[in-house]
C-alpha cells in the first residue's frame, strides 16, 4: 500500500491489515472485518457495493471465512447506490444479518426520501456521468437499525463509529482504537473520484469526498478535519486503494489545510449553497447549475466505467446465470423503490 499503488499492482480482493480485508467492486470499495475480540469465525461486512455484485461479495466472504458463515452484521457508511447495491442479494442469502446505519441515514434506507440530485457540473468524466447514477431510496424495512448513540458498534467491540456528515447527512466512519485503523467511507477518498483516468488507474492519493455526490461542503470540511485529528495509521476508503503511514498523514493534513482549493469544486450546485436535510430526509436543494457538458466528456466517463467492468467480468460473461426468482422478488418488492 505504498504511494505507488494502483489498479495494476493491487488485487481486487486484498488483505489490508490485521483483521481487515478490502474488495474493490468496479470503482467502489467494501470491507470485511474480523476483530480479535470476536469469536474466530465471526465477522462483519462494511458496505455492500454496486448493484449486481452480490454473488461476488458472497464468494469473497466464503473464501475468507468459510461457507455457511454469514456476517454478524452489515454496517453502512451511507446509503448511496455504490455502497448498498448488493443488499438485495445479500439479505436474501443472509436472512438473519442485521443492517446498521446512522439515524440521519434512515430516510434513504427506508424509502422515505431520495438523496439530493448529483451534480454533473463539478468537473471530470465520472462527474459528467453522475446524472445517470441512482439516487432514489432503497427500502430495507425492519432489516435496518440505528447505530447505538454511544458510538459503539454491535458485534465489533474493538471499534467505534464517528459521525462524518457532508457527503450524506448520516455518513459515518469506523475507527479501531488500539491501532488507529480507519474505514472512512466517502468522507475522504484515496483517488480522484471525479476523474475518469484516475478511476481507471486507481492512482493513489488523498482527495476530498466524490464531489458530484457531496451536497454540503461545510459539514464535509469539518468531517475531514475530525478524521485527521484521529491521527489514523491507515485509511481504507470507499474509493481508492488504502493508504497508511506518514504519506497518509501528510496528505490528509494537506487536505485539511487546503480543503477549499483541493476538495471544493470551483463551481457547482452545492458550492456555497448546501442541500438541507433532517431526520425525515431532504428538506430543500439549491437550483441546478448549468449542465452544458461536452458530449465527449460523458462518453469518456461511459468508456471508463464500461472498460473497468468488462476487465473485471470478461471471464464470467459467457457463464452468467440469472438471479433466482426468490432474489428477484426480494429485490424488486422490498429493496428498491421507484
Amino acid at each position: 500500500m505504498s504511494n505507488k499503488a494502483n489498479r495494476a499492482n493491487t488485487p481486487a480482493l486484498q488483505h489490508v491489515t490485521a483483521g481487515l480485508w478490502g474488495l474493490r467492486d468496479v470503482f467502489a470499495n467494501l470491507y470485511f472485518v474480523r476483530d480479535s475480540d470476536l469469536p474466530t469465525d465471526s465477522w462483519v461486512l462494511i458496505d455492500a457495493g454496486l448493484p449486481g455484485s452480490g454473488e461476488k461479495i458472497q464468494r469473497s466472504a466464503e473464501a475468507l471465512f468459510g461457507q455457511n458463515n454469514p456476517p454478524a452484521a452489515i454496517l453502512l457508511t451511507h446509503g448511496h447506490f455504490d455502497h448498498v447495491g448488493a443488499l438485495g442479494h445479500l439479505l436474501t442469502v443472509w436472512p438473519n444479518a442485521p443492517v446498521y446505519a446512522h439515524s440521519l441515514e434512515m430516510p434513504y434506507l427506508t424509502g422515505r426520501s431520495s438523496y439530493p440530485p448529483p451534480d454533473p457540473t463539478v468537473g471530470g468524466a465520472m462527474s459528467a456521468l453522475s446524472f445517470l447514477y441512482p439516487k432514489k431510496p432503497i427500502n430495507l424495512g425492519t432489516r435496518v437499525q440505528k447505530l447505538p448513540a454511544d458510538g459503539t458498534i454491535p458485534n465489533l467491540p474493538g471499534w467505534r463509529w464517528v459521525h462524518t456528515p457532508g457527503h450524506t447527512p448520516g455518513h459515518v466512519s469506523f475507527f479501531r482504537e488500539h491501532d488507529h485503523v480507519l474505514v472512512a467511507g466517502d468522507a475522504f477518498v484515496t483517488v480522484e473520484a471525479e476523474s475518469g483516468i484516475a478511476t481507471w488507474s486507481q492512482r493513489q492519493e488523498v482527495n476530498g469526498p466524490p464531489a458530484y455526490f457531496t451536497p454540503d461542503w461545510q459539514h464535509s470540511r469539518h468531517s475531514v478535519a475530525l478524521l485527521a485529528g484521529l491521527a489514523p495509521s491507515l485509511a481504507a476508503t470507499g474509493h481508492g486503494i488504502p493508504m497508511e503511514g506518514e504519506e497518509l498523514r501528510q496528505q490528509l493534513a494537506d487536505l485539511v489545510e487546503h480543503f477549499d482549493e483541493k476538495a471544493v469544486p470551483v463551481r457547482g450546485r452545492y458550492v456555497g449553497h448546501p442541500a438541507i436535510a433532517n431526520e425525515n430526509g431532504v428538506v430543500s436543494v439549491p437550483p441546478a447549475a448549468s449542465t452544458n457538458l461536452p458530449v465527449w466528456l460523458v462518453g469518456a466517463g461511459l468508456a471508463v466505467v464500461g472498460g473497468i467492468w468488462l476487465s473485471r467480468n470478461r471471464n464470467k460473461i459467457s457463464g452468467y446465470k440469472p438471479r433466482s426468482k426468490k432474489e428477484k422478488a426480494y429485490s424488486s418488492s422490498t429493496i428498491y423503490r421507484g
